[in-house]
């Protein structure tokens, strides 16, 4: 019997909707299939890599994903969606029934801790009082480009007590060649709407920092050992890429 391994996929990709077509290409001859035990969607299928890495050169080309008209094929995301994502990602606002958003890790990160008052346990946030966005833009600008220190954290060691933790754990970031680039990590990834809304709006994310920063804006190299599709996708996947005859199993 064949000693089973890991099989991690690279992507290299010119914009998002290439990134986006050539994962979908890529999941359905090299995903791996299982059922869902524990999270979102328990008990549903689905297909995923094992591992990817996707290069993506000129990000800001093509942002969203193009559907040929008359497929039937329903948009994944769209310019509008994008931009109401980006409050999400640059502000710190949440509602009560939220426990985080990736903009409060990002502008207004929090500790939540427990504490007992008047035989009662109650909850406290305590801010961290540091804004990520706007540290990462300071130290490029004041103290130079030859860093590996300019990273910005959305998960919390206290996240594994959570139902549904953060899906995006970091953007690692880099000023090189005169250009500004993004290394996201993910967790766990929709690859159908969550990819191209989530690059969409770290995209634009993007864009601002590196203007804010003084350089050209650069790509994007995100990694997931959890991209993957549900199984109420498989058939648009298989549409979308003309793979019609791929058995999924």
């Amino acid at each position: 019997m064949a000693k089973e391994e890991l099989k991690p996929v690279y992507i290299e990709a010119f914009d998002l909707d290439d990134a986006w077509f050539q994962a979908i290409s890529n999941i359905l001859e090299e995903g791996h299939v299982y059922t869902i035990t524990r999270g979102s969607y328990e008990g549903q299928k689905r297909l995923e890599f094992d591992y990817v890495t996707i290069k993506i050169k000129n990000p800001a080309h093509q942002i969203i994903p193009l559907v040929p008209e008359g497929s039937g094929i329903p948009a994944p995301t769209s310019m509008e969606y994008i931009h109401s994502y980006l409050s999400y990602l640059l502000t710190g606002q949440k509602t009560e029934t939220e426990d985080y958003t990736y903009g409060e890790r990002l502008v207004d990160a929090k500790v939540r801790v427990r504490q007992m008052i008047d035989g009662r346990e109650m909850v406290k946030e305590m801010p961290l009082e540091v804004n990520q966005i706007e540290e990462v833009i300071k130290i490029y600008k004041t103290q130079g480009h030859g860093t590996n220190q300019a990273i910005m954290e959305i998960g919390m060691p206290s996240d594994i007590k959570l139902n549904d933790p953060p899906c995006l754990r970091l953007i690692d970031t880099r000023v090189r060649y005169g250009k500004l680039h993004f290394f996201p990590y993910f967790r766990s990834w929709d690859l159908w709407g969550g990819f191209p809304s989530n690059l969409g709006g770290l995209e634009l994310v993007k864009q601002y920092m590196a203007e804010e920063i003084g350089v050209q804006n650069g790509e994007i190299i995100a990694s997931s050992k959890g991209l993957h599709l549900y199984d109420y996708s498989w058939d648009l996947a298989k549409q979308r890429t003309g793979k019609l005859d791929i058995e999924i199993r």
